[in-house]
C-alpha cells in the first residue's frame, strides 16, 4: 500500500518544483548517454526520458520513484537492435515487453523483489553511488570519450573504469575542470550552509545555480581560448530545424515482423530485466525516502508496462525505475510523485522549446552534481555500519558493492543474491542441531542431541558428521519436542544409523513431547508409517 502521509500532489509543488529540476539535469546527459551506449538514436532516449516521468509517473505508486532509460539494458539494447535487423523491428520488441510486464503485473509477480535482503540492496546502492563517482571522473577533467550512462566496467569505448579515469588525468581540459571545481564548490556550499540559512536557498536548488553559472562561464569563453569548451564537453540535445523535422525523430514500430520468434525472446528478455531492475530500485528507494512509504510493487509493474509500451510505439528506448534519478529526486526533497511527473513534462518543453539551451551546459558541470549524488549514497560511514553487523551482513553487502563496480549492475546483484543464499545454507547447516555432552568425558557421558524446528535435506551433513562422531558404548539421547518439520532424508539417515548405533553399542533413547523410546528399530516406522504410533501422534505433520 503507498501512502503520501498527508502530502497532497499539488500541495507539495514547493518541494517537487525544485527537486524536478535537478532531476531535469541529472536525466538529460543520462538519456543521450544510454541512447548513445545502445547504438540507438540519441532522441530515443530523450523519448524514454519523456515517458518514463509522465506517463510511468502518473500511473505509478511510488511517490519517489524516477523512471527512464536504464543503463542495465544499454548491452542488451545494442545486441537485439543489430540481431533483429533494424530498429523499428526492436521498438515491436519493447512493445510487446511492455505488454508482458503488464501480465507480470496482473500475475501478482511484484513479490519478486522482497526476496532480496537488505544487505545486497544496501550493496547496491553503495555501489552504485561509487561507480557514479568513477564514471563522472572523467567527465569532471572535460575527457569525454566514453558516453554518459555507460556504467559497465568494461567500456563501449575500448577502455575500463579505471583505464579512463587515467586517461582522463593525463589530458585535463582547464575550461571543463575550472566550472566543474566552480560548480561543485556551489553545490557544497548550498548543501552545508546556505540551505540552513534561508528558505529561499531550499526553494531555488543548488544544481540549477550551478548549471546557469556553467551556461554562463561557456558563454564568457566559448569554443576557442584558454578556457574554452569543445563540442564533446556539452550536452548534446538533437536540435530540429523545423516541425516536420522535430516528428521525424519519432518511429514508429514494426508490427509485420509480429510472427519473428527472435522478436518475442528480446521481448521477454526485455520485460525480465527491466522488471527485476525496477523492483530491486523500488526496494531500494522505498529505504531511501524520510517517510519509509512502500511502493505497491505490482502496480509498479503495470506503470512500466504501460510506459514501455507507449515509448516503444512512438520510437523510444525501454524504460526502468532508475535508482540514480531516483536518489537524487530523493535527496532534492521530494514529497511527492509530481516532480517525477514535472522532470517528464521539462524534458519535453526543453527538446521542443530550448534544446540550444541545453546544448550550452557542460557536461562537467553536471558530473559535479553526480558526485553529489554517488557521494550521499556511498557514504564511508556505510561501510564500518555493516561491518559491525557481522561477516553474514557484510560479505553479501561488499560482494555486491566489488561486482557492481567490476562487473555490472545486474551481474553484481546476482552475485550478493548468491553469497546471501550461502550464508543462510550456512547458518541452516550449522543450527540444524544443537549438541550437549553430560559427563566429564565423551566416552562416559551422555550425549543429548536436540533436532531444531525445522530440519531440512540440507542439514544431511552435518547431522551425519555428529553421528558419525559418535563414540562406542556412548548414549545418545535425541530429543524431537521441539521439530515442527522433519525432511524424510534425515529420517532415512537415522533409520541407517541404528544399524551402526547396534554395531558401536551405541543406545539412543528418542524423547518427545508425550513419550520416550529407546533404541526404536524403525524411524520411518515412527515418523510416517505407523499412524496408530504415540510418537507420530506427539509429531503431526512433521514429515508431510
Amino acid at each position: 500500500m503507498d501512502s503520501n502521509k498527508g502530502y497532497s500532489l499539488f500541495g507539495s509543488l514547493k518541494n517537487d518544483i525544485p527537486a524536478s529540476i535537478v532531476v531535469f539535469f541529472v536525466a538529460i546527459p543520462l538519456c543521450l548517454g544510454i541512447a548513445l551506449a545502445s547504438g540507438a538514436p540519441l532522441f530515443s532516449g530523450l523519448i524514454a526520458g519523456i515517458v518514463g516521468g509522465i506517463v510511468v509517473g502518473t500511473i505509478s505508486g511510488s511517490q519517489v520513484g524516477v523512471s527512464g532509460p536504464a543503463a542495465g539494458l544499454a548491452a542488451i539494447v545494442l545486441a537485439a537492435i543489430a540481431s533483429l535487423g533494424g530498429y523499428q523491428n526492436f521498438l515491436l520488441a519493447v512493445v510487446l515487453g511492455g505488454a508482458i510486464q503488464i501480465l507480470f503485473g496482473v500475475l501478482r509477480a511484484g513479490i519478486i523483489g522482497y526476496y532480496f535482503p537488505s544487505s545486497v540492496i544496501k550493496g547496491m546502492l553503495t555501489g552504485i553511488g561509487i561507480i557514479i563517482i568513477l564514471k563522472q571522473i572523467p567527465h569532471f577533467f572535460g575527457y569525454d570519450a566514453d558516453p554518459e550512462g555507460d556504467f559497465a566496467f568494461i567500456q563501449i569505448d575500448g577502455e575500463n573504469t579505471f583505464s579512463e579515469i587515467l586517461n582522463a588525468i593525463n589530458q585535463i581540459s582547464l575550461g571543463p575542470t575550472l566550472i566543474a571545481l566552480i560548480s561543485l564548490g556551489i553545490l557544497i556550499l548550498w548543501n552545508t550552509v546556505l540551505s540552513k540559512r534561508a528558505k529561499i536557498f531550499q526553494l531555488i536548488q543548488g544544481p540549477l545555480v550551478a548549471v546557469i553559472v556553467g551556461i554562463i562561464f561557456y558563454t564568457l569563453n566559448g569554443d576557442s581560448g584558454l578556457l574554452s569548451f569543445n563540442a564533446d564537453q556539452l550536452v548534446s540535445v538533437p536540435v530540429p530545424e523545423n516541425a516536420q523535422s522535430f516528428l521525424a525523430q519519432f518511429s514508429l514500430p514494426n508490427f509485420s515482423a509480429i510472427t519473428n520468434p527472435e522478436i518475442w525472446v528480446v521481448a521477454f528478455t526485455i520485460a525480465l530485466v527491466a522488471s527485476l531492475e525496477t523492483l530491486l530500485c523500488v526496494e531500494a528507494t522505498d529505504k531511501l525516502d524520510p517517510e519509509k512509504r512502500v511502493t505497491p510493487t505490482n502496480r509498479e509493474l503495470l506503470a512500466q508496462g504501460a510506459g514501455n509500451m507507449i515509448s516503444g510505439m512512438i520510437g523510444g528506448l525501454p524504460i526502468t525505475q532508475v535508482i540514480v534519478r531516483s536518489s537524487a529526486n530523493i535527496q532534492s526533497g521530494v514529497k511527492t510523485k509530481m516532480s517525477a511527473i514535472i522532470h517528464g513534462f521539462l524534458l519535453l518543453i526543453s527538446v521542443v522549446l530550448i534544446p540550444f539551451l541545453l546544448n550550452m551546459i557542460p557536461l562537467s558541470v553536471l558530473a559535479a552534481i553526480l558526485f553529489i549524488v554517488g557521494y550521499k549514497l556511498a557514504k564511508p560511514a556505510l561501510f564500518k555500519t555493516m561491518y559491525d553487523l557481522g561477516w553474514k551482513q557484510f560479505v553479501p553487502f561488499i560482494v555486491t558493492v566489488l561486482g557492481i563496480i567490476f562487473i555490472d549492475l545486474l551481474i553484481g546483484l546476482g552475485l550478493g543474491l548468491l553469497v546471501g543464499l550461502a550464508v543462510v545454507l550456512i547458518k541452516s547447516f550449522q543450527n540444524s542441531h544443537f549438541l550437549h555432552i553430560e559427563g566429564e568425558d565423551v566416552d562416559d557421558g551422555k550425549i543429548k542431541m536436540t533436532l531444531a524446528e525445522q530440519v531440512t535435506f540440507f542439514h544431511k551433513g552435518a547431522i551425519l558428521k555428529e553421528l558419525d562422531n559418535l563414540p562406542k558404548n556412548s548414549f545418545l539421547e535425541l530429543d524431537v519436542r521441539n521439530t515442527r518439520y522433519l525432511d524424510n532424508d534425515i529420517i532415512e539417515i537415522l533409520d541407517d544409523f541404528t544399524y551402526k548405533a547396534n554395531l558401536r553399542n551405541i543406545t539412543i533413547k528418542l524423547i518427545s513431547e508425550k513419550g520416550i523410546v529407546e533404541n526404536p528399530p524403525s524411524y520411518l516406522e515412527f515418523f510416517r508409517l505407523s499412524p496408530q504410533n504415540e510418537l507420530y501422534k506427539t509429531l503431526g505433520d512433521v514429515s508431510r
